[in-house]
């Protein structure tokens, strides 16, 4: 019976799971992003910083479980980051950011990368270590001034990933994707898929020992 730990403190990711019939142990990693980004090489792309972020929540994740999820369970680490114009955004820090960001975004399109790491244990030994990044385009509407304002005071766009959701508020000002919807909430099904395979894990047996 594998247990499925999400190495997240995200609600989106988590909800993505619950809707797709997996009901994750939640370990939050506490990993200090800027500093992995700071320890990455200066020619780094956005699937490289997208998936080294998320292969560093994956791995501290891991060495904190203990038994008895350690003797059967994988670990699923992810981050998030919109690209746009040649450079990678997280979460705004302040109201002002935010709205700058989206006077850019309004009418244009970005690419949401998302780093996936997935780390099985057996027996409190780690039997696979695998990563991968997804791309997905974003289309973003133009929303009104007085709209935009409200949802900035909302606090939503402070607290993700490019400054904006597709599950949330910020869904009324998405046009569009191009690839993966899952992905641009911050958890891409088909990839995890595909990597639970390579770790000879299959979603059936997933929903078996982690049911909603």
């Amino acid at each position: 019976m594998t247990r499925l730990v999400l190495g997240s403190a995200s609600t989106g990711r988590l909800a993505v799971l619950r809707g797709a019939g997996l009901d994750p142990l939640v370990v939050v990693s506490g990993v200090d992003e800027d500093a992995v980004m700071a320890g990455l090489p200066a020619t780094s792309g956005p699937a490289e910083v997208t998936e080294a972020l998320a292969v560093a929540k994956a791995e501290q994740v891991a060495s904190v479980i203990t038994s008895p999820v350690s003797t059967d369970c994988v670990v699923i680490g992810c981050d998030s980051m919109l690209y746009m114009a040649g450079e990678l955004c997280g979460k705004p820090p302040t109201v002002d950011e935010a709205r700058a960001r989206w006077r850019e975004m309004a009418g244009n399109s970005g690419q949401l990368y998302t780093g996936h790491s997935l780390i099985r244990l057996r027996d409190n030994v780690i039997t696979h270590r695998i990563s991968e990044s997804s791309v997905t385009t974003v289309r973003f509407g133009r929303p009104d001034d007085d709209d935009l304002e409200a949802y900035l005071a909302s606090g939503e766009p402070l607290r993700v990933a490019g400054g904006f959701t597709l599950d949330g508020l910020g869904g009324w000002f998405v046009d569009g994707v191009d690839g993966d919807p899952s992905s641009v909430i911050g958890i891409s099904l088909p990839m995890l898929r595909r990597l639970l395979r390579r770790a000879d894990l299959s979603v059936a047996a997933l929903w078996k020992s982690n049911p909603v």
